[in-house]
């Protein structure tokens, strides 16, 4: 988090306090408590932001091969129980087994161990070989007496943390079993493949050769680095699929009988060469290195040697930058499924992420082979520093889906008068653009003649200018340009480029000398529909906390103001709610544009790791503020846990009002609880505020999902015991499609009502009521503060027909 630098050409805070110097201390308090809860809720859209599932480190894939014993060798046989392990990984550790494994040569050989040291089990000796894997003494090991461990330490000798032996591994090569050949397509005879070239692995088989040639080709290839199949196989499962499809193949048989490693062929059009000491690096030490990035035309080149730059010069190509090759190191990552090298890689990015590499950074990050991490910080940095951007010609490079989103935040970096100007400023370089594109230019390679002549601003047409601010226009809250007189809003306004003028502008009444008072517009009105909520933007904030305790009545204490009565997580409008998942992003099925759907077991783990998060003090600060809203909030911790399970972001409305029921599996809860259990009172009425603006001001409460506690009279509606399943994946038209009226009762909400507010859906449930156990013609509803109200039974519906 970088911090924020105020604007030196506008004194912010000069500005704001003109404008709410005739404000009440209420007002002013209740502009401050707005921006609290804003400032709150931006603490967990960072933590929301940053959030990623932690790439498994070498220690637990190590301790995961020895789980599942991937690539074994040899086989201990202690007291009775057969060990697989690996002769490598041991001998590299451990001098005892360095020279019992050495006296055994070959593969799969069977050695029987008898200690010298009493009090080993079968427990003990387990913790051993975990220990030797991992380096770490695991919690059944930790039993371990101490005493014991002293023999052991005689007999088997004092092993060295794992970091220097798998270093040792990777420089020496030592008990390597394997290779790895980087080649070209001009070098590979693929007639003499047993295999075809699929994903950039080219599979050769075991013939015979010369020198250090691919056997059945007779090539020397330019790199070969060898290494180890228990470590690739633990650390990829991409490589640990290509080793075990060529032992089932029987090449291993063949490999094994002419004593050569495992040979594996890679595509250098797919993977470079370049790269291939950097994911070496990274597989055995947990390191993304971009110094070891092979140079020049020869495997030994050094960087900036004068072959290298002949090497450029001749094929006119530029040297790639370190972002770039980031770039594509990231993405040979998730290819061969490297999350070490792709978490990596994304660092870098990130440390190297300037607003000058802001575009190219942006662009890249939103396609699909891009980064959703990295594309979320460089859409922070944006927010942050969009003043710096505004000024200089990075904002001209900004496509439209960026500028909007940036511009949809609560907590965009700049005043709303440098961002109309900077709306205006953008969108008048894409109309210079379009007039560029509409008029040749003659002559070629060189100048456009629009830009070689000039604009000027009379010359560009406010109606596609307009046109081209449609979207972007709308998304500037217009109410809170400061000063409301300011002249490149009245300017903006004239050429039509503004659809709604502020609301000091609009009637006879209004002038703009009194457009100070416009306090409707930047605090909650009970009876006022004219609130747009301000941004967060850090010099208004800072000044404000000052006014407020300026104003304080006596030292120390604030001004508390009464909190509004306003349900702010229910939209007025259809039009309001948030728009269903697209199918974009990791994870999403985009031939079927489905969700995919966790497991039991992944579900129950995220909503643990969801329950846990809302009782952070960040999230309980949060809650606690007046003007807090908890739809939000809730929303951006469902949206921190699902990225932390690496799962997309549409994901995180399954979270929404879903529980682990008693049946081992993930039911929607809407039928059982509400998510926001803490949000009511008694008799299930909403603590969060009974009005909402442009009602009246009169106080509305909403039903909750609570069902009364059964009395004499009333007999409790009975909870359903089978539900139909969840689908494998969830469509966008699956939620309708599953949804039956059996579902949702009264104090009951199903899949239908999560997606639509409770103002729409009134109209249509009234008549669709199902009133299990209530006696006909009562209707247990106090709406006027009656006890119940008499109705005639409705008549028995046709036969035939569905309700």
């Amino acid at each position: 988090m970088r911090r924020r630098r105020a604007s030196k050409a506008c004194d912010h805070g000069r500005v704001v306090r003109e404008a709410v110097g005739d404000w009440s201390r209420a007002e002013v308090a209740a502009l401050l408590h707005e921006y609290d809860a804003l400032a709150a809720l931006r603490d967990l859209s960072v933590q929301a932001e940053l959030a990623r599932p932690p790439a498994p480190t070498f220690k637990q894939d190590l301790s995961t091969l020895y789980d599942f014993k991937y690539c074994t060798d040899v086989d201990l046989l202690f007291r009775g129980t057969c060990f697989p392990v690996h002769r490598a990984i041991l001998s590299a550790r451990c001098p005892y087994f360095r020279d019992l494994l050495a006296g055994c040569p070959g593969y799969g050989a069977r050695i029987c161990l008898e200690l010298r040291t009493p009090g080993v089990d079968v427990e003990v000796f387990s913790a051993l070989l975990r220990y030797l894997y991992t380096g770490d003494l695991t919690a059944s090991g930790s039993s371990i007496d101490i005493q014991l461990l002293r023999r052991l330490a005689e007999e088997f000798g004092h092993p060295n943390p794992l970091d220097p032996d798998l270093r040792y591994l990777l420089e020496t090569g030592d008990y390597a079993d394997a290779v790895v050949i980087f080649t070209s397509d001009t070098q590979v005879d693929y007639h003499q493949r047993s295999e075809p070239c699929i994903g950039g692995v080219v599979e050769y088989s075991g013939g015979g050769g010369s020198g250090n040639g691919v056997p059945g080709v007779g090539l020397r290839p330019n790199l070969e680095l060898p290494c180890h199949k228990a470590i690739l196989s633990a650390r990829s499962p991409f490589f640990r699929n290509l080793i075990q499809r060529r032992s089932r193949s029987g090449e291993e048989h063949t490999e094994r009988a002419l004593h050569i490693p495992t040979r594996i062929v890679l595509d250098e059009s797919v993977i470079p060469k370049r790269y291939a000491r950097v994911l070496l690096h990274a597989i055995y030490l947990d390191t993304v290195d971009l110094s070891l990035i092979l140079r020049g035309s020869g495997c030994g080149s050094s960087s900036g040697s004068l072959s290298e730059a002949e090497a450029l010069t001749g094929t006119g190509r530029v040297r790639p930058t370190l972002l770039e090759e980031a770039m594509e190191l990231y993405q040979i990552g998730r290819f061969l499924e490297l999350d070490i090298v792709s978490q990596g890689c994304e660092d870098i990015i990130l440390e190297w992420l300037t607003v000058d590499s802001l575009p190219g950074v942006l662009r890249w990050a939103s396609e699909p082979h891009g980064s959703a991490w990295v594309l979320r910080q460089a859409r922070h940095l944006l927010r942050e520093e969009f003043t710096q951007v505004a000024h200089s010609p990075v904002l001209h490079q900004l496509d439209k889906s960026h500028l909007i989103d940036a511009l949809s935040s609560h907590f965009l970096q700049a005043s709303e008068l440098e961002v109309l100007q900077a709306v205006l400023k953008w969108g008048e370089h894409q109309l210079i653009k379009r007039m560029e594109d509409r008029e040749p230019n003659v002559v070629s390679q060189t100048a456009h003649s629009v830009a070689r002549k000039g604009v000027k601003k009379r010359d560009l047409s406010d109606v596609e200018l307009r046109e081209i601010l449609s979207e972007v226009v709308p998304l500037v809250r217009m109410d809170h340009v400061l000063p409301p007189t300011a002249e490149p809003l009245a300017n903006a306004i004239r050429r039509g480029l503004v659809p709604t003028p502020p609301t000091h502008m609009l009637g006879a009444d209004h002038r703009p000398t009194d457009s100070t008072r416009n306090i409707n517009a930047w605090v909650r009105a009970s009876r006022s529909g004219l609130f747009v909520r301000p941004r967060l933007f850090m010099p208004y904030y800072e000044e404000i906390k000052v006014l407020v305790e300026e104003q304080s009545v006596n030292e120390g204490e604030l001004v508390r103001v009464r909190r509004p009565r306003y349900i702010a997580d229910i939209p007025d409008t259809l039009y309001m709610v948030e728009d269903k998942p697209r199918a974009t992003g990791i994870g999403i099925d985009v031939i079927t544009h489905a969700i995919p759907v966790p497991d039991g077991a992944t579900m129950a783990a995220m909503l643990k790791r969801q329950a846990k998060l809302r009782q952070s003090p960040t999230c309980q600060r949060a809650l606690a503020l007046p003007l807090s809203s908890r739809h939000e909030i809730n929303r951006q911790i469902r949206l921190r846990v699902v990225r932390e399970f690496n799962l997309p972001d549409a994901v995180a409305q399954l979270l929404e009002g879903t529980k682990v029921s008693n049946f081992n599996f993930v039911q929607n809860a809407g039928c059982y609880q509400m998510e926001d259990e803490d949000e009511l009172g008694c008799g299930g009425v909403s603590k969060r505020g009974e009005g909402a603006s442009g009602m009246g001001g009169r106080p509305m409460t909403y039903p909750r999902c609570h069902q009364p506690p059964p009395t004499p009279h009333h007999t409790p509606i009975p909870t359903p015991m089978h539900h139909p399943p969840l689908p494998a994946v969830v469509t966008e038209g699956e939620l309708f499609r599953n949804f039956s009226p059996q579902w949702c009762r009264v104090g009951e909400r199903g899949q239908l009502s999560e997606m639509m507010p409770d103002v729409a859906m009134a109209t249509a449930s009234l008549g669709e009521l199902s009133l299990s156990g209530v006696s006909e013609g009562e209707l247990p509803l106090d709406l006027l503060g009656h006890p119940t109200h008499c109705y005639p039974p409705p008549p028995p519906p046709p036969p035939h027909t569905f309700i």
